[in-house]
């Protein structure tokens, strides 16, 4: 693939403001001078320590120590390559992206299998929505289904971008041929069904959607990548799953149901303290949500919820209410969200629907006031964990009770944090009608069981364990200098006479890069702190260096800084060997090749040197 020139690399920063890239992903809000904060996107945390410094251009998170510039956020939460990154950047902030070799940049055989999976569903899209507008039989049937049978307006068909997808393929395979899209492209982007082995032809695409309502599914930075399809009466009787009143698009390189929600890249602007995302079954309850005014509905794919989805709604915000259909399986998903929601560290409520109901029949037929009504008989987590255990606790026996309990210890143990347990034990006490002490005692014993059963299992793999955060013990002398010379870069000459390269310990980042840095000081090739990118090899430097630009050290003196930085490092070089000529003068009746004269020599021209101060001759 053509390398991106760099001079085009530096445009795009300078253009394009961090936050508002960081923003489509991570709900930000003011934090002190020139800084925003929010929930950070890669690991999950209550309390916001993600912080955004868009003149700088730099983010960082203080819990997990990522760090980064706008390419290194996009290649991180969306998992592309530098130049995939840029590219995507350019396209979406309508920057023109120049490369090295020749005018025209990679060809479609050279773009990423993701991105162009990424372009096709945009043209699918597009080219479904067209057919739903179009003056054609399945575009008039599609339409006449959606406000007479549906009920619901054009004017939203055309703000999701709803469409249909003919009986008989209407030229979507011949469209992305035609655009020249990669054969993988197009093999894996799962709107056809293509046999392996056959060769990629129009007579080979079988479109995998016929006679169906086409909803685009969008991630939560708004890109199409799936669809869901809903059974009409077009649906020809030879389709495959003709009797499945919704598919949906199956997972891709760009889609993995269980890690999205459908409306989360609208929804997740309209939520606010007060104002909870309001989860929903369906997407076309989610649509109805939206039509009447509830702005912050959102809905799973067709599967129960995940622990993904919900790190990703808890970036966003903290509550939720759980607004499933009626009948039984409505509340055994309530059931199934409920844990994990309290381990995700949500603040969740239930509101009720009477059997047979759900919320798209429910703002049907009474529109918004009807949420307000159900919303005000909304039960607690709590609340609705000890209804389901024990619907009638003064009718019950002792037994079930116990067994209710049990039920209800199990959740509050998913919960996390000492205080948010005891909360939700005293709320349950309440609604089981149970002595407080007597269920946090009995508390204390479940987790002590679960703790002895734990520790009986065999260890699991280290590589699991979640990250540490990092803490600020045991830089080394190479760190503190580098980051003398990303903020004090007056000093970058000066430091490259002073210290030999010999000194300095090159088996971890901040040594390579101080090295490197010297040597670019040295020769007067130092680009600028702000024009990094061809001396950053690999991931791991490029966080570095992010992570020290973000702050700007409170240092009153760095050239004590640095002297002693020199000293540490002149130190570490030189001792070692002073303590084995020590060691060979001791021992020099057993060892017959050491010169006493040479060690003497040397140990003497060490200790002057360990001896001697050291001074930049330079003001800052």
């Amino acid at each position: 693939m053509p390398a991106i020139k760099p001079t085009c690399v530096r445009d795009l920063k300078l253009r394009i403001n961090l936050a508002d890239v960081v923003s489509r992903v991570v709900t930000l809000k003011k934090a002190g001078a020139g800084r925003l904060k929010g929930l950070c996107p890669f690991h999950n945390e209550k309390t916001p320590s993600f912080n955004v410094d868009a003149d700088k251009g730099f983010y960082k998170c203080f819990g997990c120590g990522k760090a980064g510039d706008l390419i290194t956020f996009v290649r991180e939460t969306e998992q592309l390559g530098f130049t995939e990154a840029v590219e995507a950047l350019g396209q979406r902030f309508n920057i023109v992206i120049e490369y090295e070799e020749g005018s025209g940049g990679p060809s479609r055989e050279e773009r990423s299998l993701r991105q162009e999976i990424f372009e096709i569903h945009e043209l699918a899209a597009e080219h479904f929505h067209q057919a739903f507008k179009g003056a054609s039989p399945a575009g008039d049937f599609m339409r006449t289904y959606w406000v007479e049978k549906r009920r619901f307006t054009l004017e939203l068909a055309d703000e999701f971008k709803i469409g249909v997808a003919a009986a008989v393929d209407e030229g979507l395979g011949a469209l992305l041929l035609k655009r020249k899209f990669s054969e993988e492209a197009i093999r894996q982007c799962g709107l056809f069904f293509v046999r392996d082995g056959a060769m990629l032809s129009l007579g080979s695409l079988k479109p995998r959607f016929r006679g169906r309502l086409m909803v685009p599914i969008r991630d939560h930075q708004g890109r199409v990548v799936a669809f869901t399809a809903r059974q009409t009466d077009l649906t020809p009787e030879d389709d495959p799953a003709r009797e499945a009143k919704y598919v949906n698009s199956p997972e891709t390189p760009i889609f993995t149901k269980g890690n999205l929600l459908f409306n989360l890249d609208r929804a997740r602007t309209h939520v606010g303290e007060g104002r909870p995302f309001v989860m929903v079954e369906g997407q076309l309850d989610a649509l109805r949500c939206w039509s009447v005014g509830l702005k912050s509905a959102i809905a799973p794919q067709g599967t129960s919820i995940t622990e993904p989805q919900l790190v990703l709604l808890r970036r966003y915000h903290t509550q939720v209410e759980c607004f499933l259909d009626g009948d039984s399986a409505g509340q055994k998903a309530a059931l199934r969200f409920l844990p994990m929601a309290l381990k995700a560290g949500l603040e969740v409520k239930f509101l009720m629907l009477a059997k047979g109901d759900d919320p798209d029949s429910l703002f049907r037929e009474r529109g918004l006031a009807a949420y307000e009504e159900v919303r005000r008989g909304g039960l607690s987590a709590m609340a609705f964990a000890c209804h389901t255990a024990l619907p009638d606790p003064a009718a019950a026996s002792a037994e079930f009770k116990s067994r209710a309990a049990q039920s209800v210890l199990e959740l509050v143990a998913s919960a996390e944090g000492e205080v948010s347990r005891s909360e939700f034990l005293a709320e349950a006490a309440g609604h089981l009608r149970l002595a407080p002490a007597a269920l946090q005692r009995d508390f204390q014993t479940f987790i002590a069981r679960q703790s002895r059963q734990a520790a009986g299992r065999p260890a699991g793999n280290p590589a699991a364990t979640p990250p540490q955060p990092p803490t600020n013990t045991g830089q080394s002398s190479e760190h503190h200098l580098l980051l003398l010379c990303l903020h004090f870069e007056s000093l970058g000459r000066p430091l490259s006479s002073a210290l030999p390269h010999e000194w300095i310990d090159t088996s971890h980042p901040a040594g390579i890069l101080l090295n490197r840095f010297l040597g670019e000081f040295e020769h007067d090739t130092w680009p600028g702190r702000d024009h990094l990118d061809s001396l950053l090899e690999t991931p791991e430097q490029k966080t570095l260096v992010a992570s020290l630009l973000f702050d700007t050290p409170a240092i009153d003196d760095p050239v004590k800084v640095a002297n002693e930085g020199l000293r540490q490092l002149r130190a570490r070089a030189l001792e070692p060997r002073l303590r084995q000529i020590e060691l060979a003068l001791a021992n020099h009746g057993a060892d017959s090749n050491s010169d006493p004269i040479s060690l003497l020599k040397e140990r003497s021209e060490i200790q002057r040197q360990l001896r001697q101060p050291l001074q930049l001759p330079v003001a800052v």
